[in-house]
């Protein structure tokens, strides 16, 4: 037994060294490794139906990552918090575990993400949407969070009134 004691003694150690090598990153740490490029942002269907005519549009944001920070970064997430001008409330988000065991190695950039509201404005059609007051100017907070961190707000960024929508030409009977 007493010779056993030393070999776990050496292997605790061992493995508390370890430790610091798993992939985590502080808050602070996780802010400062990330630029987001090429933001861009549009309204897109969500739901559509000809008749009895409905249409759902909702916000999409896209961009990349640009590690500026010494570390790769691994299982990094994404969070787009939606909301409307001068509203108190938010009125839609998306989540994405975009960067997973594929590493954004320092100096690199991700692949596209897209995050896409899961609500949004409700209409008859496209006309009626563009008319409807509910429809106001847009912003989103757009947050990062990976593993041994807290969230963290990448940059608040306005919502495009741009939309990524043309309803389909009226068919005509034949006669």
């Amino acid at each position: 037994m007493k010779r056993l004691a030393p070999s776990v003694l050496i292997l605790a150690a061992l493995a508390l060294a370890a430790l610091p090598a798993c992939k985590t990153m502080s808050s602070e740490d996780l802010k400062a490794s990330i630029e987001v490029l090429d933001y861009s942002s549009t309204w897109v269907s969500k739901y559509y139906q000809p008749w009895p005519p409905r249409l759902i549009l909702v916000p999409q944001i896209s961009f990349r990552v640009k590690n500026i920070g010494a570390k790769p970064l691994t299982y990094v997430n994404f969070n787009a918090v939606y909301q409307f001008k001068g509203d108190p409330e938010n009125f839609g988000d998306a989540f994405r575990a975009s960067i997973r065991s594929k590493a954004v190695k320092p100096g690199g950039t991700s692949d596209l993400i897209v995050l896409k509201s899961n609500l949004g404005v409700e209409g008859k059609n496209l006309e009626n949407i563009k008319t409807n007051p509910e429809w106001k100017q847009a912003f989103v907070r757009l947050f990062a969070i990976s593993k041994g961190s807290q969230p963290v707000l990448l940059g608040v960024y306005d919502v495009s009134r741009d939309i990524e929508f043309k309803e389909p030409e009226p068919v005509e009977p034949k006669k």
